[in-house]
């Protein structure tokens, strides 16, 4: 998951800097007044969008097979505690009604 998170920032990175240059040399239009650098980020986060989409496409799906088996494995765990849970509370209401009442 930190591996596809680190290319996913290296893409964003990327294109940070190829934005940057072009609004830098004019080529691509600037924000208005102080927004130039949200401009910048802001075009630059759409653009890196459908890049990431395309390209990081197998290491999105390691990454996703790798929280689904967590998942699993948690979900496993806690079925484990249930069943154990519940086979002590009916050792316990087992034991409780064999005692006579007072």
């Amino acid at each position: 998951m930190g591996r596809y998170t680190l290319m996913r920032l290296g893409v964003f990175a990327g294109c940070l800097v190829v934005v940057w240059g072009l609004v830098s040399l004019g080529l691509a239009p600037r924000g208005f007044g102080d927004s130039n650098y949200m401009w910048i980020v802001l075009l630059s986060l759409l653009i890196s969008a459908p890049i990431s989409f395309v390209v990081l496409r197998k290491e999105r799906d390691r990454a996703s097979a790798q929280v689904v088996a967590r998942v699993d494995r948690v979900k496993a765990n806690l079925e484990q505690n249930r069943s154990q849970e519940d086979s002590v509370d009916d050792a316990a209401r087992g034991g409780a009604q064999g005692q006579p009442s007072s």
